[in-house]
């Protein structure tokens, strides 16, 4: 198992989000998040990420048989846990390229590889990014200053392509995103499954999963998965919405 999370409570602000979650994640599956907003979805995400804002009170995660949570967050990026903001920072000053090329190389130094030169790094770049039509004159300015929504997106597929790690978190990748950009994102996306890697998607949103099929569709409600089904599940919650399928929203 790559993944076990058991009876998991987070706080954020002294406020209780995560009430006692449970969820397993094998290798090569992929699993869809849904629910209702302020249900738990990001901060499940968060939390698995080590964000300063979320708080564990109770419960255990178990990552490639190791306790996650005595990890810090740079430990969690470099055994193989990636996570794509809704909204990424942006850092004005520090060069997307140069920002890449040291998060790979960090990597790779803590995995016992050797470093890679600026030339590797661009050759092995325009490898990746070429396969899927990405724009790399984003590596030219400074991280994610000035982007677009799109360009963000865009930007955190790159990352996820010279990192290739082994739990990739997608916080509502798709949001905002128009359907030529959706498809770049599933085409990513899917390109990354090769049986080992495994994947958190939240989303709102069918039409990604129309493209990146779910293994499992969990619905988060108060704090805990309340509902687990396949892709089915998915339309169903799209046709019927919460309430029909006897979700009530706790926040309302």
């Amino acid at each position: 198992m790559l993944l076990d999370i058991k009876n998991l409570h987070v706080n954020i602000n002294d406020k209780e989000i995560l009430k006692g979650l449970d969820l397993q994640i094998n290798p090569g599956e992929v699993h869809a998040i849904m629910g209702t907003n302020g249900a738990g979805k990001s901060t499940l995400v968060k939390t698995l990420s080590a964000h300063y804002d979320c708080v564990v009170t109770e419960g255990s995660i178990t990552y490639k048989n190791k306790d996650l949570l005595e990890m810090d967050v740079a430990q969690r990026a470099n055994e193989g846990i990636f996570m794509s903001f809704q909204n990424p920072v942006e850092v004005p000053g520090v060069n997307n390229s140069y920002f890449l090329r040291t998060a790979l190389n960090e990597k790779n130094e803590y995995n016992g590889l050797e470093q890679i030169d600026t030339m590797e790094f661009l050759k092995h770049i325009k490898e990746e990014t070429g396969k899927f039509n990405i724009d790399r004159k984003l590596l030219q300015r400074d991280l994610n200053d000035g982007f677009s929504g799109g360009e963000k997106k865009r930007n955190e597929l790159i990352q996820l392509l010279l990192l290739q790690p082994d739990l990739i978190m997608l916080d509502e990748i798709d949001s905002g995103l128009d359907v030529d950009a959706i498809k770049t994102v599933a085409n990513v996306i899917n390109a990354m499954l090769d049986g080992k890697k495994s994947i958190i998607m939240i989303t709102h949103y069918d039409r990604l999963l129309e493209l990146v099929k779910p293994d499992f569709v969990h619905i988060i409600n108060n704090g805990k998965i309340e509902k687990t089904g396949d892709y089915t599940l998915a339309l169903e919650l799209d046709e019927k919405g919460f309430e029909g399928i006897g979700i009530k929203d706790e926040n309302k």
